[in-house]
């Protein structure tokens, strides 16, 4: 277990080292900014990060999840809040303790550990995040809409991070779809 890991798991409070690495907003405004407490505590794990490319790679990537979340759960319906939420959480593991194997579950148990130190969602918000966060990998299945938005999120990321490159051979059918439902040129 690294630093970022061990000190996710033990911290008492949310102003933790583990949960920021800029200045700590007054808990009020925390409040009333959850996906900002949220991103404060991801920047504190990839800072945390020894390789500089996989700070930006990780950046990049959970920031981009991130807003497609948003963008797909605004266009279907459904909470974008918490749907950004869970595209900055879904690889959490893959950055705090750079072990891929099983990350979409691993992830999930550390996003649900961060949620609760930061006690500012409900037992039912963490339970909807954490459950898209354990399924993201699955892309050739269907799940709930809510988790559907963070698997076609994690898919338009990898497909728009650099179109010259090929996606995985799972990710092309959601990828399509992608493309049809936004009016993309193929």
């Amino acid at each position: 277990m690294n630093r970022s890991q061990t000190a996710l798991l033990h911290a008492k409070e949310p102003q933790d080292s583990a949960f920021c690495a800029s200045p700590v907003l007054p808990t009020t405004q925390l409040a009333e900014n959850r996906l900002e407490a949220v991103r404060e505590a991801v920047d504190a794990i990839l800072l945390n990060c020894p390789d500089p490319l996989q700070v930006r790679d990780g950046a990049v990537h959970l920031y981009g999840v991130a807003q497609a979340c948003a963008l797909i759960a605004l266009r279907r319906g459904e909470d974008a809040e918490l749907a950004a939420i869970a595209g900055m959480l879904h690889d959490l593991s893959t950055y705090a303790d750079a072990y891929t194997p099983d990350h979409a579950a691993r992830s999930a148990a550390l996003a649900r550990t961060l949620l609760r130190r930061l006690a500012l969602f409900s037992a039912e918000e963490v339970d909807q995040v954490c459950a898209a966060i354990a399924c993201h990998s699955e892309k050739a299945q269907v799940h709930t809409a809510f988790a559907e938005v963070l698997l076609d999120a994690d898919v338009l990321q990898h497909g728009l991070y650099n179109p010259t490159l090929f996606l995985l051979e799972e990710e092309v059918a959601r990828f399509r779809a992608l493309q049809e439902e936004f009016s993309l040129a193929r």
